[in-house]
């Protein structure tokens, strides 16, 4: 395994495809700052859910100029309500461009990192910086649909999970706003047919390869 003094990971992906526990993984073993830009949006979700300000803006903003990312990790911010709002939220370009400012205040203290979303290399990590390297993840939508089922602990039929996911990447997909795409040269990851540490493998191939 390779030594990097600079590193600087992009993973992209439909919903419930793995890319989650990929972008983990590869970042406790290059020992890189992991950034989950979907949580992100989860705690402006469930922000706006909890206090229905008058204004998302203003008050979004507010509550990022403060907050810390190592506490909206630490948050649970998985749930079905929450995934629902943030289908919706993550198309508004107001809210985009707060949440975005945060990501490239922490990515330009960082040369070692990792983030992952569904418009890291085609938005976040496009320019200044550009990724060194940028992977995008699929999955069969019964397998994502079961992992997600899993993720919230059945609290809702399968068939509901199916069909939310289903929602939220047409969406992500179609929407006006840093749409989900994947860029020319971001490598796919099939994580429905491979197993965690077949991704893993197959990750750290095309990093060691990197000069």
């Amino acid at each position: 395994m390779k030594k990097f003094n600079k590193l600087i990971i992009a993973c992209d992906g439909e919903s419930a495809s793995g890319k989650s526990t990929a972008a983990k993984l590869i970042s406790k073993k290059y020992n890189l700052l992991l950034i989950n830009s979907g949580l992100l949006y989860r705690y402006a979700s469930i922000l706006i859910i909890k206090n229905n300000p008058k204004n998302i803006y203003f008050f979004i903003k507010n509550k990022f100029k403060n907050v810390s990312y190592t506490k909206i990790a630490k948050l649970n911010l998985h749930s079905e309500k929450i995934s629902n709002h943030v289908a919706t939220l993550a198309q508004n370009k107001k809210i985009r461009h707060i949440i975005n400012t945060f990501q490239k205040k922490i990515i330009k203290r960082n040369k070692r990192i990792c983030i992952e979303g569904r418009d890291i290399a085609s938005k976040i990590l496009a320019s200044n910086p550009k990724y060194d390297l940028a992977f995008y993840f699929k999955c069969n939508l019964n397998v994502a649909s079961y992992r997600r089922w899993n993720d919230i602990k059945k609290k809702v039929p399968l068939k509901t999970v199916k069909k939310s996911l289903s929602k939220r990447t047409m969406m992500d997909k179609n929407r006006k706003n840093s749409p989900l795409i994947k860029v020319k040269d971001a490598i796919l990851i099939r994580t429905d047919k491979l197993s965690k540490n077949q991704v893993l493998s197959k990750m750290s191939k095309y990093i060691d390869k990197l000069d």
